[in-house]
């Protein structure tokens, strides 16, 4: 069982100095009864047992003021801030506290303290938090930014208190997540001072030796190091007064973290630095400068420009200016609100120094970032993104950690954006709209193409749910799915639709591949050939801008094989003229149709279908005729219903190879009845006669009926299609066996 928390002697001393000070601060932002109320949750949470030293030994409420202050002295935040981190260590155990904490307290503080315990949680995924993802999830994620703030405070306190810890493993693990993970952030915030103290810290505990040794050597060449600055700047000075400019000058040593950085990079020792300092020149700005209106502040900001030139003049008159080296953030800010003029001279002893010119106004936002924005009334920038954030966040100190003002940029620079894990902890970057098919296509193409949903947090979704940051998400998958034109509208990548398309395009080449051969098929058995011309002229007729759109809507059945010869058919005669009256007749002129005759009901015979069941409905195919007497299948259609087609139909082998789960049996029964329309192929001598005895033929058989003929002739030879119904196969063979022995007529075949 734990132990109830004591103070030691020093601690209650460091506790009440620091109490009274951060006080003195904010004193007017605090209730009446805050402080009360706040000294029976500490008490409460110490008897309770809720509130224990850390796995450093620290006490937590005396590392709390700690903390606090840091963030009321470093960064600027106030009343809400403060009693967040205050209460932070007596609710971590107990989150229905935090309900508790918003009756008395307020929103503001539940919403920081809700905050604060998310972000645990998100730790507890186990993410590379190395990640500039990760980062960018924290600052999304928090939603409130004085979250991140205090973050970044308390870890600025840790790493004070650790330096004479026995846990050095922890004291590792913390320095590298302060390195690459909270001074960062620092940067990104513009607390520049605290980022340098979390750098040098984390080299110190993690790279002992390298800090030791740097900090002796900036000790050691301090005195020469402070000589040469004054012999540098002394000139400079006077110059300076003589302009009537008010100023003051520091010389300003690299962090021993850049220092040591820039070694690494280098490749050489200490002796080998040599801007081992800068040489800053401030210039005054105006004490009342919260005082001044919009215009006043405008004039006052182009004033403090033409001082920084005027002092860059000077100095570039006095020492050799080195121009690649120019670096002009007056002009251009920053993004993160930095001003400042960078130029690198040469002075004596021929080395070269850098010298930042910058104002008074412009140093505090450089070294306090956020908090010296509220110092300073109406700071404004043209650039996007971050200088807009800080300044809102700049508005929202100035009013004292309103919750308001804090909702208005919940996250602004970053609402395009969200960050989620995959099942192994791996974190993604997706814009704001993605959804699971997003995710999926991000994963893999084949992932993508074969996703039917996923799971986000352990539930199961459609491929349509957006993803949050913050949020686990895995992919689900099947082998039976292909990719859909509506899945465009579904996901939000470029990364995502360009996949989705080509996917779709090679399915579509490869569908239009198939309609392309069936055709082609098709055409070979009605030994027509076929013409590109006359077939590009065919598509264009019937309205189709792609070529791809036309064979597609064959391979989807939406346009009939047989509509699509004979239309093909009708544009050759019409682009060749061959309708057109001929001077010699032949046997091509002649053209008969019986208009009177009707084409047999398909189910007045019976068709026993797949396991001796008759009366089903079926149709006959088109595109091979079958009769009765012919050896016959069954193929179940996408609308349920049968279609008959000859066992030697040309279509047969490809439907048996690609659809051999929908062919049933089928066999014809009892006796034909009824008539059933069939084409047979003659060719023969180009004479007109002929073509009349062929129809003799056939209209002395009074079970025959002759439907239509159709005739072309070339190099003396004609050749026709005759469609006629008959009863059965028996009637068609002998039926070709008679036209066979007609005079001139070479071939006759059923088709």
């Amino acid at each position: 069982m734990s132990e109830k928390l004591t103070f030691t002697y020093r601690e209650k001393k460091d506790s009440i100095y620091l109490s009274k000070t951060i006080r003195s601060v904010i004193g007017n932002a605090l209730q009446p009864d805050d402080e009360d109320k706040l000294r029976k949750h500490i008490e409460n949470g110490i008897t309770e047992q809720r509130t224990q030293r850390d796995m450093f030994g620290l006490n937590p409420v005396l590392s709390s003021l700690q903390t606090a202050w840091i963030a009321v002295d470093e960064i600027g935040l106030s009343r809400d801030g403060v009693l967040a981190i205050l209460l932070y260590h007596t609710i971590q155990n107990d989150s229905n506290a935090i309900n508790v904490i918003e009756n008395e307290f307020g929103k503001g503080v539940a919403t920081i303290l809700k905050g604060l315990v998310r972000i645990q949680e998100l730790y507890k995924k186990n993410p590379v938090v190395e990640s500039e993802n990760f980062r960018n999830l924290l600052l999304s994620f928090a939603e409130d930014m004085r979250v991140i703030l205090i973050m970044i405070a308390d870890r600025v306190n840790i790493m004070r208190q650790i330096r004479d810890t026995d846990n050095e493993e922890a004291r590792h693990q913390v320095s590298e997540e302060a390195s690459y993970l909270y001074a960062p952030l620092a940067h990104k915030l513009g607390l520049y001072k605290l980022k340098s103290e979390l750098e040098d810290l984390s080299l110190k505990y993690i790279e002992h030796d390298a800090y030791y040794m740097i900090k002796d050597k900036l000790n050691a060449t301090k005195r020469s190091r402070d000589a040469y600055i004054e012999r540098f700047i002394t000139p400079i000075d006077q110059k300076l007064k003589d302009a009537g400019l008010h100023y003051h000058m520091k010389g300003r040593t690299k962090s021993i973290h850049s220092i040591w950085q820039k070694m690494k990079k280098q490749k050489c020792g200490f002796e080998g630095i040599y801007d081992l300092f800068a040489i800053r020149i401030i210039i005054d700005t105006p004490e009342d400068i919260a005082t001044l209106s919009d215009t006043e502040l405008r004039k006052l900001k182009e004033r403090e420009k033409m001082q920084c030139w005027q002092t860059f003049s000077i100095i570039t008159d006095m020492y050799q200016p080195n121009p690649k080296r120019l670096r002009d953030w007056l002009s251009v800010p920053k993004t993160n609100g930095y001003e400042s003029l960078h130029i690198t001279v040469l002075g004596p002893e021929n080395k070269w120094v850098e010298v930042q010119i910058r104002t008074q106004r412009m140093d505090d936002v450089a070294e306090h970032g956020l908090a010296a924005h509220w110092r300073y009334k109406g700071i404004k920038s043209d650039e996007n993104g971050v200088d807009d954030w800080l300044a809102n966040i700049r508005s929202a100190l100035e009013v004292g950690d309103n919750l308001q003002v804090m909702d208005q940029f919940k996250m602004d620079l970053y609402e395009d954006e969200v960050y989620v894990f995959t099942p192994k902890g791996d974190l993604l970057k997706f814009a704001k709209g993605a959804t699971i098919l997003d995710f999926a296509y991000h994963i893999h193409s084949k992932i993508g193409n074969k996703c039917i949903g996923g799971k986000i947090n352990g539930k199961n979704v459609s491929i349509r749910q957006e993803l949050h940051s913050g949020d686990t998400v895995e992919v689900m998958t099947s082998n039976n799915q292909t990719p859909r034109q509506e899945w465009l509208k579904i996901v939000k990548s470029s990364r995502a639709k360009s996949k989705i398309r080509l996917a779709l395009k090679e399915t579509q080449v490869k569908e239009g591949r198939y309609a392309k051969e069936m055709l082609e098929r098709r055409f070979k058995n009605k030994k027509i050939e076929i013409e590109e011309s006359i077939m590009m002229h065919l598509i264009k007729k019937l309205r189709f801008k792609e070529v791809s759109d036309f064979y597609k809507q064959i391979a989807d059945g939406k346009l009939d094989v047989n509509d699509v010869i004979e239309k093909y058919l009708e544009v050759r005669d019409h682009d060749l003229n061959l309708n057109a009256p001929k001077a010699a007749q032949s046997a091509s002129d002649f053209e008969f149709e019986s208009p009177g005759a009707e084409i047999a009901r398909k189910n007045d015979d019976v068709l026993v279908i797949d396991r001796n069941l008759k009366g089903l409905d079926f149709t006959l195919a088109q595109c091979c005729h079958p009769i009765y007497g012919d050896e016959v299948f069954g193929f179940v259609t996408v609308n349920g219903g049968i279609k008959i087609h000859r066992k030697d139909c040309p279509n047969a082998p490809e439907l048996r190879k690609r659809f051999g789960y929908r062919i049933v049996k089928a066999r014809w029964s009892g006796k034909g009845s009824n008539q059933y329309a069939t084409t047979l192929r003659v060719i023969g001598v180009d004479d007109i006669g002929i073509v009349s005895n062929i129809t003799n033929v056939i209209s002395k058989d009074e079970k025959i009926v002759m439907r239509s003929i159709n005739i072309d002739s070339n190099d003396g030879l004609f050749s026709g299609n005759i469609v006629v119904q008959l009863e059965d196969t028996g009637k068609m063979e002998s039926l070709i066996k008679k036209l066979r022995t007609i005079k001139g007529v070479k071939q006759v075949t059923r088709i």
